[in-house]
């Protein structure tokens, strides 16, 4: 029934019941229809009630008292599973009944009336953050999740590319982006987790001056290390760099502003189960194998594929042991998980977020700035 103009029937309501916002608790004549009807009779309602004659002065009766026992409404809250939760409160008044209770979804608002006798206002509905799925998996397998402890990851930063296809006079990564070059987003969000101990910057060393001081009331360390010919020698060279008491090493490509910390903390909940974890979101396009010749081979499974994101995060121990077996065998990796697959150990895919978009043309660099503007 509730069709558009949802602020123009706000406004009529508010116009038909005066009293209670006046405080009153009767209305010498309840108006339901001022919730449910649609807005042409309502409008003419209105304009009949404005123009009626004063009605005689209704006989009035003590309002009722409120029950002495207060009543329990369950409210359901939707955390990963729907749980039921009592919560006492107060008898409902004629005004309850009839006000509309606003709920807030996102990026938009619905109208629900609840008309009971004895119900609660109902209150804003709470949003739960996705479960990390180590917990899911963890429970599938038997095994139990155990949390990140704090001060206990180091944080690898990508930060040596040159970014040729931006065509820009510097690398991408130290184009502004809303006033703060580009690397330095990413920076901040893993500064801010309090399960990060140390942030290894892999950097050109004329550009180190951008990273330091640049972060106020940093309470970890900053540490550098040289970029390498290839992705994986960067990998390579900030492993070197690291704690040697850090249970997980957390690569991240600091072209990917737009990581958000819930998103990193729980593929790091994933990798202390698994022992390796990496972001990742279903792919959404049509993908096909082509020969050669850029003739179809076959069509993929879309169900079955995943476009890969970073943090990629990996108990050091396991990526040590990679780069051993990359050197030996003279591997070349596109991403740092494809190192621990060369040891035959499994990899969790954590799904996270279509807005962690990497910048590395300038319509990326446009679309990254209308997503933190709308943040």
């Amino acid at each position: 029934m509730w069709t558009a103009q949802i602020d123009q029937r706000a406004l009529i309501y508010d116009l038909l019941s005066p009293p209670f916002r006046a405080g009153r608790r009767h209305h010498p004549e309840p108006l339901p229809f001022a919730v449910y009807l649609p807005l042409p009779e309502m409008e003419l309602r209105l304009c009949l009630r404005l123009h009626a004659p004063p009605a005689s002065a209704p006989t009035t009766h003590p309002p009722p008292p409120l029950s002495p026992s207060p009543n329990l409404a369950l409210r359901r809250l939707r955390t990963g599973k729907d749980r039921l939760r009592a919560s006492p409160c107060r008898a409902a008044s004629p005004s309850r009944m009839l006000r509309p209770a606003l709920r807030y979804r996102t990026g938009a608002m619905a109208l629900n009336s609840r008309s009971s006798g004895g119900s609660c206002a109902v209150a804003p509905r709470r949003h739960a953050r996705k479960w990390g799925s180590a917990v899911c998996a963890a429970k599938a397998d038997g095994a139990q999740g155990e949390a990140v402890k704090e001060r206990s990851v180091s944080v690898v930063l990508l930060s040596g590319g040159q970014g040729k296809r931006m065509g820009a006079s510097m690398p991408k990564q130290y184009l502004p982006l809303l006033g703060l070059p580009i690397a330095l987003h990413s920076l901040k969000t893993f500064c801010q987790l309090k399960e990060v101990k140390e942030v290894v910057v892999v950097c050109d060393p004329d550009y180190k001056d951008i990273f330091e001081g640049s972060i106020e009331n940093v309470q970890i360390p900053i540490k550098f290390a040289l970029p390498g010919k290839e992705r994986q020698d960067s990998v390579y060279n900030g492993l070197q760099e690291i704690d040697g008491d850090s249970e997980l090493v957390c690569v991240h490509d600091s072209a990917r502003p737009l990581v958000s910390s819930e998103d990193v903390k729980k593929v790091l909940e994933d990798a202390i189960v698994h022992g390796a974890a990496v972001l990742g979101v279903p792919v959404k396009a049509t993908i096909k194998e082509a020969d050669s010749n850029s003739f179809v081979v076959k069509t993929l499974d879309r169900k079955t594929l995943w476009e890969m994101q970073t943090p990629q995060v990996m108990r050091p121990s396991l990526l040590r042991d990679g780069f051993e077996l990359v050197k030996r065998d003279g591997l070349e990796v596109t991403d740092d998980v494809s190192i621990v697959e060369y040891l035959k150990h499994s990899v969790y895919i954590t799904e996270g977020s279509y807005t962690n978009i990497k910048v590395t043309t300038p319509d990326d660099l446009l679309l990254a700035e209308r997503l933190m503007n709308e943040k």
